[in-house]
């Protein structure tokens, strides 16, 4: 069984919780918590492609320069070469599931 609690825990961003719920060499799957305000770095992926599903709360992704808002039920698939950013500019925490074929961690560039 795969839980939250017994998985690997990281920080990133300003207050930005990662738990690695899968991590393998042919895939990731992470739970993220974003807190009111925070965002990540925009960038892409040459080789991983991504799909981000929202948990709970509200998530702004842009991509290629357009954005989307995502509530709980709903996600966004991120193809390699597709510059992107994830912003919570909502009052509450969100939740998502972030999903990378394969993994996208080493293949991230600053965009």
């Amino acid at each position: 069984m795969i839980s939250r609690e017994g998985a690997e825990h990281y920080t990133w961003g300003a207050g930005c919780d990662g738990w690695h719920l899968v991590k393998t060499s042919e895939m990731s799957l992470i739970e993220e918590r974003m807190p009111p305000g925070a965002s990540e770095e925009r960038h892409l992926h040459r080789r991983a492609r991504q799909f981000f599903y929202v948990l709970a709360g509200e998530l702004t992704m842009e991509v290629n320069g357009c954005e989307q808002v995502l509530g709980a039920g709903q996600g966004v698939e991120i193809a390699p070469g597709e510059a992107h950013q994830a912003f919570n500019r909502s009052a509450t925490d969100v939740r998502i599931l972030v999903t990378s074929v394969p993994p996208s961690h080493g293949d991230r560039i600053k965009a």
